[in-house]
C-alpha cells in the first residue's frame, strides 16, 4: 500500500510539473537579401512562405533577423513585405546592415514606415522593441548603423541603457533576444564583429533571465552555450540548400530552460 501511495505521489508531482511547463515554438528566417529585380530571389521567398504555412502550423510567430533586403531600397522592401504578408502566422522584423542607409533615403524610421504602409497589422514603430508570447518575453535589440552602414555591429549607448532597463524590468521572466549581429559566433570574423561586444556580454552576465540570443549576419549555422545563454545563428535563406530554423523553448518549474532547434529546407517548386 505504501508503494502504491509513493507511486501516486510521484505521478502527481510529475503531472504538476508538466502542467507548469511553458513552451513556445517559432521560426527564424535570416538574411533573405531580397532583390525584386531578381526573379529567383522572389521564388525562394515565396517558397519559404509556402513551406512554413504548410509545415509549421504549431508555431507562434516568424522572426526575420535582418538583411531582409539586399540594398536599402523602398520598392524592394515593399515587395518583400507584401510577399511575407502571406504567412499565416504573425511575423516580426530585425533591421540589418543591408537594410538601411539614412543618407540614401531609407532611414530606420522610414524602413518601419514602409513596413506599416504595406502591412496594416504591423504596429512596430522603433527598431528596439518588446513582445510577449506564451509567458516568454522577446526583446529585439538594434545594432545596425544607418548613417555609415557596415558589417561591424554597434549597439549604441541608448540601446544598451534601454536593454539594461528591459532586462531589469523583466527580471522574473524568461527572455529571448533577437538581433542581427551575433555576439558569440562559431568563428570570429573581424569584418563582422560587434564593436562593443564585451560591454554587451557583461550585461548578459548580470542578468540570469536571458535564455538565448538569436542572430543572423554571418550566414552560418551555429549554436554555442556561454554562461547559461544559448547563442544561435542561422544560415542565410539564400544559402544552398535554402533553409529556415524552427526553435522550441520549454521551461518547467524547477528546471533550466531547454532550447531545441531544427534546420529545415525550403520546398522549392519542381521545374
Amino acid at each position: 500500500m505504501f508503494r502504491n501511495l509513493l507511486l501516486a505521489l510521484f505521478s502527481l508531482l510529475f503531472i504538476q510539473n508538466a502542467v507548469m511547463a511553458s513552451v513556445v515554438k517559432f521560426v527564424q528566417v535570416t538574411d533573405t537579401h531580397f532583390k525584386s529585380e531578381e526573379p529567383y530571389r522572389l521564388e525562394v521567398l515565396k517558397a519559404m512562405v509556402d513551406t512554413i504555412n504548410k509545415n509549421e502550423k504549431d508555431i507562434s510567430f516568424v522572426m526575420f533577423t535582418g538583411d531582409n533586403i539586399d540594398k536599402p531600397n523602398e520598392s524592394d522592401l515593399a515587395v518583400f513585405v507584401k510577399t511575407v504578408n502571406k504567412l499565416k502566422k504573425p511575423y516580426y522584423i530585425v533591421i540589418g546592415n543591408h537594410d538601411v542607409y539614412k543618407n540614401g533615403g531609407l532611414s530606420k524610421q522610414r524602413y518601419l514606415e514602409v513596413i506599416r504602409e504595406n502591412n496594416a497589422f504591423y504596429h512596430i514603430r522603433k527598431p528596439n522593441y518588446v513582445f510577449k508570447k506564451n509567458g516568454y518575453v522577446f526583446i529585439v535589440a538594434d545594432g545596425a548603423k544607418e548613417v555609415i552602414p557596415g558589417a561591424v555591429g554597434y549597439f549604441k549607448a541608448n540601446t544598451m541603457k534601454w536593454l539594461e532597463k528591459k532586462l531589469k524590468h523583466y527580471r522574473r521572466s524568461k527572455v529571448v533576444i533577437f538581433q542581427h549581429y551575433p555576439l558569440v559566433p562559431l568563428k570570429e570574423q573581424p569584418s563582422h564583429r560587434v564593436y562593443n561586444k564585451d560591454e554587451y556580454l557583461s550585461l548578459l552576465d548580470k542578468n540570469e533571465n536571458v535564455i538565448s540570443v538569436i542572430a543572423g549576419h554571418i550566414h552560418t549555422n551555429g549554436e554555442i552555450m556561454r554562461n547559461g545563454v544559448y547563442h544561435i545563428t542561422s544560415p542565410s535563406l539564400l544559402n544552398d540548400p535554402h533553409s529556415y530554423k524552427v526553435i522550441t523553448i520549454s521551461t518547467t518549474r524547477g528546471f533550466s530552460p531547454m532550447v531545441y532547434t531544427e534546420l529545415k529546407e525550403v520546398e522549392m517548386p519542381q521545374k
